[in-house]
């Protein structure tokens, strides 16, 4: 079968460079599925894109779809055969759905009944004649933001400008809001001019001799070569940003470095402020000696080629020494701010209308943070540095820097603390109070930067869910899955034993003086609780763990967090061990029928009837001693499952819903107790041992 390439090319205005990637993987993911399902034979997709174009080739496209054969069933042959041998409603029915007639059925024994078979043959189309459904594939794409231009009704990223659609040679006619098809393309906007594909094999270096480098990796190789000679003609280091530099292969279509220099004198502004305006404004690359001391220059790609790289160099300098001067003024003002009267004018600064202010925030931040440091045990010179960063953790807020730079928040704080006389501890905790700011950033180091973040979190996260904001399908605006995450990963990385559960309710003000959970506000604390456990299942699917174990691991309670995450890996090994699904379910025969138990009391030994009651209730002593003691992770786990023999012959022996009441009443107290302690690794009934 003869077989020939497939071009497609979106030619769009220019598209924001964070929504490139994921629109080409879309439009090339498309435009597999769409070949695989109309059976039509292909070698390769490559995906291509540029701020103005999103374009995929496939390879060796098959001339016409593949021939299908295929057999279907049909109705029992009781059902498509009358007494009187005449063909039935159903019979007819199923042959004319499928093409046939009753004149094609025979039948074919499945499990011992007879069924209506017919065998089809659909002769595949022509390719070319299906291709212009393309249409719909390119009009179906979505976006994270649209558009609509003109008195068009597509809503899209852009408006399409032009639109290159090939089979072969052969032009695949459709059109898109007044934009035909064609083989005509789009140079570089100011090297380049229009121009006509030949083939679409030719695609590429036809686009290159337009000043176009359509392939982004290519793009991003030829930006981090030019930007490595750099480095060696000069001595120095370019330290290059992932996340920046996938933007900056997005924004050209032909990159080329160049370096320009700024005024020593804004060396004396923080690093970070210098870096921050250098990358998040102008999408500049800073640059730093050898022993990483940061230099007066910076690095830049241009979408053009080595023309008058001087007057360029001075045009992007003239615009970042603005950008400095601004950020050297605010630095100069803050100063005159002392940390007092910042505090003071976050009474006046909006959190939430319903939640409060940024001050009121920091009000039950520092509360909880005191009480989550309590419960840790934490030294007397900690608990005060936890106390000191919780109440001035936000003040920084208020400074012009923060207000120009918002990414700066917590980075400034640290650097003015310092400047204000605070300790190193507390100026540190305030910028690590943040973390971890996305899912690449590390948790906190200190303990006092941690308690803060755990505080500062969940106070942000039972605010939200108690006034109903709660995160649904992909909407997630105040970023509370991540933050909960956060706080998970915290604990984990801490090794923290605090329990979620309880963390929920000091920050829903759920807990009484003696500390014990107070079940008011039911509904909101569930939620929160099942919030929280689908983040540490997105956890522990992350490590490999089986779906089964880790609903048992979560159904036994947000205790121990890092205990949670030990447990769920002792599980996962154990499930291949001899002996283990006899162990589970036994364990899994107490649980369930402890569930059985409407009121719980003691259990009185005076009641026991028979030896294996007594030395069940024996061995669950020690074990509750041990339990007790500390006793956690696999030692918990060979423990509970050393109990299997023992109660094997407790049920083997031992009628639990016996008619006497107080015989039954009494078992069932046993089992509940034994549930408790089962409890405390996982909820094992949950694990799937058939």
């Amino acid at each position: 079968m003869s077989k020939r390439n497939l071009l497609i090319e979106i030619g769009l205005e220019e598209m924001p460079a964070r929504f490139i990637d994921d629109s080409i993987n879309q439009l090339a993911s498309k435009l597999e599925s769409w070949l695989s399902n109309q059976k039509i034979a292909f070698n390769e997709v490559q995906s291509f894109a540029t701020p103005r174009r999103l374009a995929v080739l496939v390879t060796d496209v098959a001339e016409r779809q593949e021939d299908i054969h295929e057999e279907a069933k049909g109705p029992a042959k009781k059902i498509a055969l009358g007494q009187d041998g005449a063909w039935s409603k159903a019979a007819q029915g199923f042959t004319r759905g499928q093409g046939m007639t009753v004149d094609d059925i025979y039948f074919k024994e499945i499990n011992g009944v007879e069924y209506a078979h017919v065998k089809k043959f659909i002769e595949g189309q022509e390719t070319a004649v299906l291709l212009p459904e393309l249409k719909g594939l390119i009009t179906g794409l979505t976006f994270p933001k649209n558009m609509r231009w003109a008195n068009e009704e597509l809503r899209y990223i852009r408006p399409i400008k032009w639109i290159v659609a090939m089979f072969g040679k052969e032009v695949i006619p459709f059109s898109i809001t007044g934009v035909a098809a064609s083989n005509h393309s789009k140079g570089h906007r100011f090297l380049g001019s229009e121009l006509e594909i030949s083939s679409p094999e030719n695609y590429q270096d036809e686009l290159l001799d337009q000043f176009v480098i359509v392939d982004t990796e290519k793009r991003k190789q030829a930006i981090l070569s030019q930007i490595e000679n750099i480095e060696d003609d000069n001595g120095w280091v370019i330290p290059v940003d992932e996340d920046l530099l996938d933007e900056v292969k997005n924004l050209v279509e032909y990159p080329t470095a160049l370096y320009g220099k700024f005024e020593e004198e804004f060396l004396e502004i923080p690093e970070e402020v210098l870096i921050t305006s250098m990358k998040e404004h102008q999408r500049y690359f800073p640059v730093k000696s050898k022993d990483g001391h940061l230099l007066p220059y910076f690095v830049t790609v241009r979408n053009g080629d080595h023309q008058n790289l001087e007057k360029v160099a001075r045009g992007n300098e003239k615009v970042l020494r603005a950008r400095l001067a601004d950020a050297a003024f605010f630095y100069k003002e803050d100063q005159k701010l002392s940390i007092d009267h910042a505090l003071a004018k976050l009474k006046n600064v909006v959190y939430h209308e319903e939640i409060g202010t940024v001050a009121e925030k920091t009000i039950r931040v520092q509360r909880l943070a005191n009480l989550i440091s309590e419960r840790l045990g934490l030294n007397a010179e900690t608990a005060t540095a936890i106390n000191r960063t919780a109440e001035i953790s936000k003040f920084d807020l208020v400074s012009q820097m923060v207000y120009e730079f918002p990414e700066l928040q917590g980075i400034m704080g640290e650097k003015y603390a310092l400047q204000k006389g605070e300790s190193s501890i507390v100026a540190k905790a305030i910028n690590e109070h943040y973390m971890p700011r996305n899912a690449e950033d590390s948790t906190p180091e200190s303990d006092t930067g941690a308690v803060v973040s755990i505080a500062e979190k969940l106070d942000t996260i039972c605010s939200f869910f108690a006034i109903g904001v709660v995160p649904s399908g992909s909407q997630d605006p105040y970023a509370l899955r991540r933050q909960a995450t956060g706080i998970v990963q915290t604990l984990i990385n801490k090794q923290w034993s605090l329990s979620l559960e309880l963390l929920i309710g000091l920050s829903l003000d759920l807990v009484d003086e003696s500390g014990i959970l107070k079940r008011t506000n039911k509904e909101v604390y569930e939620d929160l609780a099942h919030f929280f456990g689908l983040r540490i299942k997105h956890l522990l699917q992350e490590h490999g763990i089986r779906y089964d174990l880790i609903d048992a691991i979560i159904g036994s309670g947000l205790r121990n967090i890092p205990g949670l995450l030990e447990n769920a890996h002792i599980l996962q090994v154990k499930k291949e061990e001899l002996g283990f699904k006899e162990s589970i379910e036994a364990l899994s025969r107490v649980l369930n029928i402890a569930k059985k138990a409407e009121v719980r009391g003691d259990i009185n030994p005076e009641l026991f009837e028979n030896d294996q009651e007594q030395q069940l209730y024996q061995e669950f002593l020690e074990a509750a001693k041990q339990a007790e003691e500390g006793i956690s992770g696999s030692a918990l786990y060979e423990l509970l499952t050393s109990l299997r023999l023992t109660i094997t012959e407790y049920f083997d022996h031992t009628m639990v819903m016996a008619e006497n009441q107080d015989l039954r009443q009494n078992r069932l107290n046993q089992m509940s107790a034994l549930a408790t302690l089962i409890l405390k690794f996982a909820k094992v009934n949950d694990i799937n041992v058939k």
